[in-house]
């Protein structure tokens, strides 16, 4: 297939680039690399079956020839991004996804939406399922991003609708993994650097907050299978194993052999308690369901980390 990945030198746009190429694919990457990386795809430079176009997707799309796939990565993804791009978080969701699904129509493409369990706000329902509408703050902090999102998903199922587009919707859980920056604003990243450097892990609120944790190679292969399944409706994906923060503090501790000891600070706006995605969807129509263990993945990830110190 021949298939656009917008935000495609973000964390995990760029693990999905290098996935769809080791299946044969031609891949072509689109990022404004306002939070992309352009060191997360420089390895593919020479490869005849990837393309680079740097290009805000707000803005009009023109690719030429056809286009089998289009899946949408690009957006802020973290609270620190879109706390600091918060118009331009709208935007993407918003302009970028309308841009996108149009090039979709254009080209008769299957078009897959990343969407997140940011759409599901601070949860009174656990774990999430897919049929939960969500506990927003519309006009919080946060809410750039939920709204955003939410807002996607809508126009992409109006597409689906309307012109009968194939689409397809992934809600995407804490995931992790190399790539990732340290200066990410989410915690594993803050976690792992804070412990490499032996200082504080700083943990919000008293640490009874919950989150699972996915590694990003499970992710991967789930949204992979979703791209090629039948299912339009959304699903998650993510690791259904919970942890409160202050044990996922401890379990950083305790892997880098850090000395670093525990701090609390005051818990951020509209941050959700809970968190941990109801897979039983994904199971059913997918097949999947998260293989790698918390302890090999926290390994690989810190030793990513520790070689960029």
């Amino acid at each position: 297939m021949r298939i656009l990945v917008t935000g495609g030198a973000g964390f995990l746009g760029s693990h999905l680039c290098d996935y769809l190429l080791a299946k044969k694919h031609e891949v072509i990457c689109i990022d404004n690399l306002i939070t992309g990386n352009i060191e997360n795809i420089s390895h593919l430079s020479g490869n005849q079956n990837f393309h680079f176009i740097k290009h805000d997707v707000t803005e009009y799309i023109f690719i030429p020839g056809a286009l089998d796939a289009i899946l949408h990565f690009a957006s802020p993804a973290s609270p620190v991004d879109y706390l600091e791009y918060p118009i331009q978080t709208l935007k993407v969701g918003s302009l970028g996804s309308h841009k996108a699904l149009g090039l979709a129509r254009e080209k008769k493409a299957r078009f897959l939406l990343a969407s997140t369990s940011e759409v599901y706000g601070d949860p009174q329902i656990h774990p999430q399922t897919e049929d939960y509408w969500g506990n927003v703050n519309p006009i919080g902090p946060r809410g750039v991003y939920d709204e955003a999102k939410r807002f996607a998903e809508a126009l992409t199922m109006a597409y689906n609708r309307t012109h009968g587009i194939e689409t397809r919707i992934v809600r995407i859980f804490n995931t992790y993994g190399p790539r990732m920056r340290l200066n990410d604003g989410r915690v594993v990243p803050n976690f792992i650097s804070q412990a490499l450097e032996g200082k504080p892990l700083t943990v919000y609120g008293d640490g009874s907050q919950t989150r699972s944790f996915c590694y990003y190679t499970d992710l991967i292969e789930g949204i992979y299978r979703l791209l090629l399944s039948n299912v339009d409706t959304p699903v998650n994906l993510g690791n259904p194993v919970e942890y409160t923060i202050r044990e996922f503090a401890e379990r950083i501790i305790q892997a880098t052999g850090s000395a670093s000891q525990i701090v609390h600070q005051k818990l951020p706006v509209d941050d959700p308690k809970v968190r941990r995605p109801d897979i039983g969807k994904a199971r059913k129509l997918l097949g999947w369901e998260p293989s790698v263990a918390l302890e090999e993945g926290l390994r690989q990830t810190i030793e990513y980390f520790s070689g960029r110190r």
